[in-house]
């Protein structure tokens, strides 16, 4: 197996065990104790461990149930992945700082992941976090106008 199809495969694990499957353990199992990410979180905020992402994870499990991530495609080249995903997701809790709406919401994304020695070492995420905040608040404004 080549390193780009074993970091495909290490790739495929995150997404589907960390976001369908809920599986926090397979954070600390693939995530380098040093990794970091970039653009999960809010602007400006920094992943820097496992701790860190598992803290984002709980936010957004929280804020969302029926979380189900699609990898749309996934490209590799070297130590580094390429995934363009899409999510659909009901908001049924207000962990984001928004009250639930209880609206099934759709937002997408792409990632890049490092890879090295089997542990993900670096991501960068570039997702549409504006798209969710005006699906939300398009929702609520319905709902209150109604």
């Amino acid at each position: 197996m080549s390193v780009e199809e074993k970091n495909i495969a290490l790739a495929t694990r995150w997404f589907e065990e960390v976001w369908n499957q809920r599986r926090t353990d397979t954070v600390h199992e693939l995530m380098d104790p040093q990794g970091v990410g970039i653009g999960q979180d809010l602007p400006g905020v920094i992943i820097t461990s496992p701790e860190d992402f598992i803290r984002l994870h709980r936010r957004m499990l929280g804020a969302f149930s029926e979380f189900k991530l699609t990898a749309e495609d996934i490209i590799a080249s070297g130590d580094k992945v390429v995934v363009r995903w899409s999510c659909v997701a009901k908001h049924t809790g207000d962990d984001l700082g928004m009250p639930a709406t209880g609206y099934t919401v759709r937002f997408s994304g792409i990632s890049i992941q490092q890879y090295k020695d089997g542990k993900l070492i670096r991501g960068w995420d570039n997702w549409d976090q504006l798209g969710l905040q005006q699906q939300l608040t398009a929702e609520a404004e319905k709902s209150a106008s109604a």
